[in-house]
């Protein structure tokens, strides 16, 4: 199959797909959160979008639409000013919701998931650091000059989610494990809430300042 790299390659991109899943970003604090304040289906459906979002970055990149983005700098604006605003939001949303757990079903429930889903796609679309991030990332392991490349390209983006996914899964579980003993310390609940703001708030900051160039 002309689309796979090489074994080499491919270890090497899996062994760094495994450290960047395990490295704390936007996609893995949403994750956390809703987790949670929502239980194991919200942060599974965060999951579940932020890899539509992944996907969506994986094309862009393969068919060259990122690049186009970059070089725009209306464009790069528009894009990083509404990621940095939808992570105020998610900042604001964590003090305003976060503490206050309600009695809900083993799991969550199907209209906190599908807001969870919508969370994980837009948290992940809307962050131009991905965008940077999956054009200097994904080329490294693809030849320029290989008559394959897009489709080296798509395999890779797909390969990255296919690797990281037990890595985020287990969080999610990890974190929905603690949820109850969380609400019996509303305290230090509290205190995580504020955390979680404190994050949003520096990755949105951190956005506002990412250069294209």
């Amino acid at each position: 199959m002309d689309f796979i790299p090489s074994l080499p390659t491919l270890a090497a991109f899996s062994a760094a797909c495994l450290l960047l899943a395990a490295t704390p970003g936007p996609d893995m604090t949403l994750s956390i959160s809703r987790s949670l304040r929502d239980g194991r289906l919200a942060g599974l459906a965060v999951l579940i979008g932020t890899n539509l979002g992944i996907t969506v970055h994986t094309m862009l990149v393969a068919f060259g639409v990122s690049a186009l983005i970059i070089a725009s700098p209306t464009a790069f604006l528009v894009l990083k000013s509404g990621g940095a605003a939808y992570l105020g939001w998610l900042a604001i949303q964590a003090v305003r919701k976060g503490s206050k757990f309600t009695a809900r079903p083993e799991g969550g429930s199907k209209g906190t998931a599908k807001a969870a889903f919508l969370n994980g796609i837009w948290v992940n679309l809307l962050n131009p650091k991905v965008i940077i991030f999956f054009m200097t990332f994904l080329p490294q392991f693809v030849s320029a000059h290989d008559p394959h490349v897009t489709g080296k390209l798509l395999f890779l983006g797909f390969w990255f989610m296919l690797i990281s996914l037990p890595i985020t899964i287990a969080i999610v579980l990890t974190a929905h494990r603690l949820s109850d003993w969380l609400q019996r310390n509303p305290q230090v609940l509290r205190g995580i809430d504020y955390t979680f703001a404190g994050v949003f708030s520096l990755f949105a900051v951190k956005i506002l300042m990412t250069q294209a160039r």
